[in-house]
């Protein structure tokens, strides 16, 4: 059940593109640090794919609120990309959308 361990958060520097894949929470919150620190030294704004991240709770929101606050202050953006529509619900109940320097755009089923 746990032999894999492939990296379901993951930051392309050249890309500036934080992806985001499979199920997040909680549990895996420990994995996500070392890409969240490298997109919070990023030089331009930050894209986040939401495009394959089937499930998260609220502690992967909170972390993104994080990024888009620090990434805010440095004059970037966060640029939330192509999220599930439940994980749309959960973005907006938990308030990402409303953090300054945080967009939303696109929803994956509107790419498919």
């Amino acid at each position: 059940m746990f032999a894999s361990f492939c990296a379901i958060v993951a930051f392309d520097e050249q890309q500036r593109v934080l992806r985001c894949s499979g199920d997040e929470d909680r549990s895996t919150q420990g994995r996500r640090r070392r890409p969240l620190t490298r997109a919070i030294r990023a030089h331009d704004d930050v894209i986040v794919d939401l495009s394959e991240l089937g499930f998260a709770d609220a502690s992967l929101m909170l972390d993104l609120a994080m990024l888009g606050r620090r990434l805010s202050k440095r004059g970037r953006a966060l640029v939330v990309r192509r999220p599930q529509p439940h994980i749309r619900t959960l973005i907006e109940l938990v308030g990402l959308d409303r953090i300054e320097g945080v967009r939303i755009v696109g929803t994956a089923s509107a790419a498919a």
